[in-house]
């Protein structure tokens, strides 16, 4: 699994920044630790120290590093299954630092099986890690997967405009699911989606489309879009 290493030392500089000298010396000797036994079990039992060890900013970024290593100590057939095992026993928290990481510990895109799974969560803030501030679904996701992604954020309620290569993404057919998106919630008067004006192209829509638009009581965040 190929991994951004100009990501990574990035994110190490950032992590060292916020530590003291005490949390230092924990976080140095937490890497010994893995690298002495790299395996699954390790890097649980480290995640879950992490959250008693480090100041609360510094926890998520910490835990995506320690998967970080844990893979870079990890036979290359072997590391997949590490990230399955270890999502697989996290908490919501670990989760969420695990797929906020995929960008960076995964260039390939080989986890994307894993990640089209976490997507069926129902919590948002685990489908936030996974969709938002993070390029990994718009550099993996193939169209349908991500017209997917994109929808279930608009129904948590999530603000697509973080969503990283959504406007890149925009197109005739995330036009009409937006647009029925938009019918089934006036359909049954449910208060209309505010990042739904994000998800269209309109300079793609018809003319008939633009003209029902138009004949919609919408709401104000619409009417830049319309004018």
């Amino acid at each position: 699994m190929n991994m951004r290493q100009d990501g990574l030392a990035e994110h190490l500089q950032t992590l060292l920044q916020q530590l003291n000298a005490t949390e230092l010396e924990g976080w140095q000797q937490a890497q010994a630790q893995l690298a002495q036994r790299p395996s699954a079990t390790t890097a649980a039992l480290l995640s879950g120290q992490c959250k008693r060890h480090l100041p609360a900013p510094a926890v998520k970024l910490a835990r995506g590093l320690l998967l970080a290593q844990a893979l870079g100590h990890t036979e290359a057939g072997e590391q997949l299954p590490l990230l399955r095992q270890l999502f697989l026993w996290g908490d919501d928290q670990e989760k969420i630092a695990l797929l906020s990481a995929l960008d960076w510990l995964d260039s390939d895109g080989e986890c994307l099986e894993l990640a089209l799974q976490a997507g069926r969560t129902s919590n948002p803030q685990v489908f936030a890690a996974l969709a938002l501030d993070t390029a990994y679904p718009s550099r993996h996701y193939a169209e349908r997967a991500f017209h997917q992604l994109v929808l279930k954020a608009l129904g948590m309620g999530l603000d697509v405009g973080r969503l990283v290569g959504l406007t890149q993404r925009h197109g005739v057919t995330l036009n009409q699911l937006a647009l029925d998106l938009l019918d089934e919630q006036l359909a049954a008067e449910r208060t209309v989606s505010a990042g739904l004006p994000k998800v269209i192209a309109f300079d793609l829509l018809s003319p008939a489309q633009h003209q029902r638009l138009h004949g919609l009581r919408l709401p104000p965040e619409w009417h830049a879009y319309l004018n």
